[in-house]
């Protein structure tokens, strides 16, 4: 639907303008965002800046507007086109969820909890070290499921609450490889299932863990309130026991401290978002050198790229450019990390609108994980903005980039 409005509108006087016209009122625009009357109010009025990408795009589909400069006054970004990628093997994964209560494991010998974690590390090593993670996982994923959910009604006790340990991984690696690329449904389903296999285990690390998983799917979902609120709670379960705990306890929780100084950065909540970097960074250097938790990929290295995420988030390009220059890509043994940390560096050069800088490293971040690009909405976004911006010389590069990425590029 075409809209035409005022162009010295901000943002929130936009929203409150295609809301009236609609006759829809605050609660109930509010209530299609999964939000309150009071937090739309605070953006029409201009006291509450609106970043999230997620939110825009749900704004946009609640007030039937087909491209997002119709709220921003912005660029063109069409609500529908190129920002996401479906998993091809979604139907599998998708039947093993839905699978019976009763389902027979995926062999006539169902494994033991030690067999199956360590077929669940290694696919966890594969997600880290494979360009291609989210295609190579996904195809392991159905069986991993279903022997899991198996495999917990085989003990009683302590070896059952072993086998939720692995449940719940399981279901957290299904929820990293689907994200973005699944219906909201499945995805909501499968973070669920890992949250309540957490709770059978009633093991710290595992529900710790859970938390983290949790709140990265409410953050990417538009709850960046409820994210803050469910790693900081698990981060302050868990301190009690740092010191006779394990390291990969203090691992966990060092990176729920950086789940939360990433939401508070996107937020705009500069002061929280450094005071939880710095509790991780404190954590990090109390771990062994060397030290990477097995899925979060948590250490020394990965508290490092976060701060480079941070300053983008920020607003604040040149910081986040100035603690680049002080990172080995090396330190971190995660390819899909490295390709994301590699996007953030592009982020920090369009916000200094320098699009042949962005794109150099939007280059780099595609060919470390075309994957990683593919399957990330704001990524596919920034591919297709460097397309339609990007002039001279390097116009022929930025649309190749952008055809190999699967973008609509006008």
């Amino acid at each position: 639907m075409s809209e035409s409005l005022p162009a010295d509108l901000t943002t929130g006087e936009r929203i409150q303008l295609l809301r009236e016209r609609r006759g829809m009122s605050r609660p109930v625009l509010a209530g299609l965002c999964g939000r309150g009357p009071d937090w739309l109010k605070n953006i029409e009025k201009g006291k509450r800046e609106l970043r999230d990408h997620g939110l825009l795009i749900r704004l946009a589909s609640a007030l039937k507007v087909s491209d997002l400069s119709v709220l921003t006054g912005g660029q063109s970004v069409p609500v529908d086109a190129g920002t996401r990628l479906m998993l091809p093997t979604a139907n599998g994964i998708r039947d093993a969820v839905r699978g019976p209560l009763f389902a027979p494991a995926s062999s006539d010998e169902p494994p033991s909890v030690d067999v199956l974690r360590g077929r669940l590390r290694a696919a966890w090593q594969l997600w880290h070290f494979s360009r291609f993670q989210r295609s190579e996982v996904s195809a392991l994923l159905p069986d991993l499921i279903r022997d899991a959910q198996t495999m917990t009604r085989q003990f009683e006790g302590a070896e059952r609450r072993r086998a939720y340990v692995v449940l719940a991984d399981v279901y957290h690696l299904a929820q990293q490889a689907t994200a973005y690329s699944v219906e909201a449904e499945l995805y909501w389903i499968i973070a669920d299932r890992g949250r309540m296999a957490a709770q059978d285990s009633d093991d710290p690390l595992s529900l710790a863990g859970a938390a983290w998983a949790f709140g990265n799917g409410l953050r990417e979902t538009g709850y960046a309130e409820e994210a803050i609120r469910v790693v900081e709670e698990a981060a302050e379960a868990v301190r009690p026991q740092l010191e006779g705990g394990s390291d990969d306890l203090r691992g966990m929780f060092g990176a729920l401290h950086l789940h939360a100084a990433v939401t508070c950065a996107r937020e705009g909540h500069e002061g929280d978002a450094w005071r939880h970097w710095d509790e991780a960074d404190r954590a990090a250097k109390r771990l062994p050198c060397g030290y990477v938790q097995e899925w979060t990929v948590f250490g020394r290295g990965n508290t490092d790229f976060h701060a480079v995420s941070i300053g983008v988030d920020l607003r604040t390009p040149g910081s986040a450019l100035n603690r680049a220059e002080d990172i080995d890509l090396d330190t971190v043994p995660s390819v899909e990390r490295r390709s994301r940390v590699l996007v953030e560096l592009a982020r920090a050069q369009r916000q200094r609108k320098d699009p042949a800088g962005a794109l150099h490293w939007m280059g780099r971040a595609y060919k470390a994980s075309p994957e990683t690009v593919r399957y990330t909405p704001s990524a596919r976004g920034l591919v297709a903005d460097l397309a339609k911006e990007t002039r001279g010389p390097l116009k022929s590069d930025a649309l190749q980039l952008a055809e190999e990425v699967g973008v609509l590029a006008a």
